[in-house]
């Protein structure tokens, strides 16, 4: 049974995978979770986003995120790198992380969690696996998790 005060939230994705991103994008969709998917394609630009630098300078086009969808191998700063400044700026901190990524190395899932990611989770190999785990990411960050008030500035 759905709460009543359920409210859409921004996810972002950071992954340098165009198919993949193509795919999450469709997943969410399907899944017909009520939230704002928005891109970026590395670190670089995950935290230009965040700090809204550049392209991203406008709120209305890229609104503080309630989610970020974190891949771990990615071009000019990977996902750990991205993670730790992620958790070590003030302002930033608090936005919950989920690592999606394909490794299932040990060493990165425990990295991860030691630098504050929230959940880990390996990438679905198909697209019913990606859109069930759409639907059940935009469930529990919607229905159930309460995010401060201050996310949506």
């Amino acid at each position: 049974m759905p709460f009543s005060k359920v409210k859409p939230i921004t996810i972002l994705m950071a992954d340098d995978d165009e198919d993949d991103r193509l795919l999450a994008q469709d997943a969410l969709a399907e899944s017909r979770v009520l939230n704002e998917l928005y891109f970026v394609e590395d670190g670089v630009e995950l935290l230009e986003y965040l700090e809204r630098k550049g392209k991203f300078e406008d709120k209305s086009s890229s609104p503080r995120p309630g989610l970020i969808l974190l891949d771990l191998n990615m071009p000019r700063m990977d996902g750990r790198e991205a993670l730790q400044a992620i958790k070590g700026n003030p302002n930033l901190k608090g936005i919950p992380v989920v690592i999606l990524t394909t490794s299932k190395q040990e060493e990165d899932m425990v990295k991860g969690y030691d630098l504050g990611a929230a959940s880990y989770i390996t990438k679905p190999v198909t697209f019913d696996g990606l859109v069930e785990l759409m639907k059940t990411l935009g469930k529990y960050w919607v229905e159930f998790v309460e995010l401060p008030s201050t996310f949506n500035d």
